[in-house]
């Protein structure tokens, strides 16, 4: 195989009167705006229809013809001008959140999935869809919001079914130069953080897209530098073994936290972002390991010991659960957690068996699971489900991590042991 040297994108050669056009398509605000969305539309319905609605690849295909005939069509170009300047107009003057007498926090939102377009499928249903969601109100909203995930290069599979009846899957491939997403970098090259996965480190790039003022950090393993079976980590969505599961969850949540710290450090998330988050939000457990990352900190950094650094890092996140089935929530195995946070345990100045309780109800230390909804439930200052019958449901899946409590009373435990539970944890 001949590596790449280099990569280059290749940007469309548009009219100057034309040029607000990729300000346009760069925003993924087209996403939730109907006017900028028929604009595009206007430009080249054919196009528009061939590539799915993808602002940038339209932009790509829109021919010198089309191209001069749009700077004679006096319509299109007020038209134009309009939607550009309010786009302008949304991006910089004060919102909801700028009227507060006290500010709102800054929030780092982690979620496996942001369903903010189908042009960029990196989400597969309702955890997504909300998450995306968030990212939009908040963006309405004018919150100091930063959403945090990853970049699957081959997305979430369709379905379709071949002659005999079969159901077949076709899986996307995701380019990120179509996409409106840029890489963050760093003297004109890349810039990347680590994270080890089992034995060896793992390079990560990392990818912004602006979801109107908000925005969106998304990291991808899939690099030269990296061996063939870590450049496929963040290949697929839901896809591939327990391990492989795994593995994501890691580059998630702790190599999250540190692709955050770099967009902070590089100036991407504004001026406000300096000093980072307040607030982390683990929309369901697959993001929970940000919060080991953060016990890890604190234990290096601030010299704190194992305990003291969970309460210090558990006062900041808010955690969502989801899924009110067990069959749905993310189960490793001790032998998985036992090759892969050996080490790790050993940062946070704990044997392993220490921090596998934070995942475990029964116990069983290196010899039983590791349950991702239980740490995030265990290191989170609030909990909440996403309907009140959800909350009643998730009461009674988590009894067993309030010893001693009836189940209309569990709330959010404060250790593996025993709890005072603030108020309302799984309220809508």
């Amino acid at each position: 195989m001949i590596k790449a040297l280099r990569t280059f994108r290749v940007h469309p050669s548009l009219p100057p009167e034309l040029q607000p056009l990729t300000e346009l398509a760069a925003n993924l605000r087209w996403a939730w705006n109907q006017p900028t969305e028929e604009l595009f539309r206007w430009a080249d319905a054919d196009a528009w229809e061939e590539v799915g609605g993808n602002p940038v690849a339209l932009l790509g295909r829109l021919s010198p013809g089309r191209a001069a005939a749009l700077t004679d069509d006096a319509a299109f170009l007020a038209s134009l001008a309009e939607v550009h300047a309010h786009l302008r107009r949304y991006l910089t003057a004060p919102r909801w959140a700028q009227s507060q007498k006290s500010r709102p926090p800054r929030v780092a939102y982690f979620s496996p999935e942001f369903g903010i377009t189908h042009v960029m499928q990196v989400y597969s249903g309702g955890l997504g869809v909300l998450a995306g969601d968030h990212l939009k109100a908040a963006s309405d909203l004018g919150l100091d919001l930063v959403g945090v995930g990853l970049l699957y290069r081959h997305g979430y599979f369709r379905q379709h079914l071949d002659a005999d009846g079969w159901q077949q899957e076709h899986y996307p491939d995701l380019n990120p130069y179509s996409l409106p997403l840029q890489r963050l970098e760093r003297d004109g090259a890349p810039a990347m953080i680590e994270v080890r996965l089992a034995d060896r480190m793992v390079a990560c790039q990392v990818w912004k897209a602006s979801v109107g003022r908000v925005p969106l950090l998304l990291l991808d393993t899939d690099l030269p530098t990296n061996a063939p079976e870590d450049r496929v980590v963040t290949d697929k969505l839901y896809g591939g073994d327990v391990e492989h599961r795994l593995r994501q969850e890691i580059v998630l949540g702790i190599g999250g936290v540190r692709a955050l710290d770099l967009a902070c450090d590089l100036g991407e998330l504004g001026d406000g972002w300096a000093s980072g988050a307040e607030v982390y939000h683990s929309n369901e457990g697959h993001a929970g390991f940000l919060q080991l990352e953060r016990i890890r900190r604190l234990v290096d950094v601030d010299r704190l010991d194992f305990d003291q650094a969970i309460e210090s890092a558990r006062a900041a996140v808010l955690f969502t659960t989801h899924t009110p089935v067990p069959a749905g929530i993310d189960v490793f195995p001790g032998a998985l957690m036992q090759r892969y946070f050996s080490d790790f345990a050993a940062d946070c100045g704990v044997a392993l068996d220490r921090l596998m309780t934070l995942g475990q109800v029964d116990g069983g230390g290196v010899h039983g699971s590791f349950n991702m909804a239980v740490m995030g439930l265990r290191l989170s200052a609030a909990a909440n489900g996403v309907s009140q019958l959800h909350g009643q449901v998730s009461r009674r899946m988590f009894a067993g991590l309030w010893p001693g409590w009836a189940p209309t009373r569990c709330r959010s435990p404060r250790s593996p042991t025993a709890c005072t539970p603030p108020p309302g944890w799984a309220r809508r």
